[in-house]
């Protein structure tokens, strides 16, 4: 078994690589879904002996398969939104308390400790759908913020700017997370100047607008809150982890996860830093179901492991390869 405490104490990339191969093995000999399409790549035990070598589960596998590498009773399935008839992608997670770890330490690592905090959250059509890994996060977090006026937005936009204001004002250190569509209604009706906020989109017009270019939106953003960056989540239902940017779409990861470009044309290799391709995403976290992923998005790498998303393969869900499926 894999000590999972080690997870989040990795600090230096040899540690995580370690991990990575120990965690490889574990999914190989435990996951049926992990171990089919390996063995159709031939790789196996014997053959990966660095990180590179390791094979990324197409991301659709979520879609069609139960992804898990415990025989334990799932404690709650998350699913991915979609359009009405559209198949959406399923985490079966077994232990909720790596999920809770995981962005509770990723939070800090980026931010400090949330209870620093009063967290309030516009996912409107995240709160109108049952299963959102995110809602789950956030709320998480919005109770350990242990503020009065931490909490929701629906479609209270009034409301939401009256407590932004108020707090801000006050010098209360504020977050305010929501979902790149919602944030647009409230800077359409208001325009604020926001000192102590960040204000942090977790992406997606969920066909209620028009998409946006990340510069475009965010220039807007930023005018109409009156603050100099705008924050970014990047997450997925299929994940237990989360990068953050704090402007410009510059991501980072915390210790434990780790992003690689492959080729687009050939998706067993990767690309060196600053050129666009698939991004594959190493979850340790992710050590009951899959914790290496080929995405659908379009990125690229910089030096300082940070990263950058510049698009998709097509229009699926980012809450959600083509490439290679059984």
């Amino acid at each position: 078994m894999i000590d999972t405490t080690q997870i989040f104490n990795i600090s230096t990339e040899k540690e995580f690589e370690s991990m990575a191969l120990d965690v490889f093995r574990f999914q190989l000999r435990n996951n049926s879904v992990y171990k089919e399409f390996c063995h159709y790549l031939d790789k196996t035990e014997s053959n990966v002996k660095e990180l590179k070598q390791i094979p990324f589960l197409p991301i659709d596998f979520f879609k069609s398969k139960k992804v898990v590498a415990t025989k334990d009773q799932e404690q709650i399935v998350f699913s991915s939104s979609g359009t009405t008839g559209q198949v959406t992608s399923k985490h079966y997670v077994t232990q909720l308390k790596l999920y809770e770890q995981s962005f509770t330490k990723g939070f800090d690592h980026f931010y400090g400790d949330v209870s620093q905090y009063c967290i309030l959250a516009l996912l409107p059509s995240y709160l109108e759908r049952n299963g959102s890994s995110l809602i789950y996060m956030v709320n998480d977090l919005i109770e350990k913020s242990n503020h009065a006026d931490s909490g929701f937005y629906l479609n209270e936009i009034d409301a939401l700017v009256e407590t932004l204001t108020k707090l801000d004002n006050q010098g209360v250190k504020t977050l305010l997370i929501g979902v790149s569509f919602a944030l647009l209604d409230v800077v359409e009706e208001h325009t604020l100047q926001l000192n102590n906020t960040v204000v942090m989109e977790t992406g997606g017009m969920k066909g209620r607008r028009k998409e946006l270019i990340r510069e475009e939106l965010h220039d807007v953003l930023k005018k109409g809150f009156g603050v100099s960056e705008i924050h970014s989540e990047y997450g997925m239902t299929e994940l237990l982890s989360q990068a953050y940017s704090k402007g410009n779409g510059v991501f980072k990861t915390p210790p434990w996860m780790k992003i690689l470009i492959r080729d687009t044309e050939d998706p067993l290799s990767y690309l060196p830093d600053g050129k666009t391709g698939g991004i594959n995403v190493i979850d340790l976290a992710n050590i009951n179901s899959c914790s290496f992923i080929a995405t659908q998005d379009l990125g690229k790498k910089s030096k300082n492991r940070s990263f950058e998303i510049l698009g998709r393969f097509d229009h699926s869900d980012i809450r959600g390869c083509n490439l290679m499926v059984m």
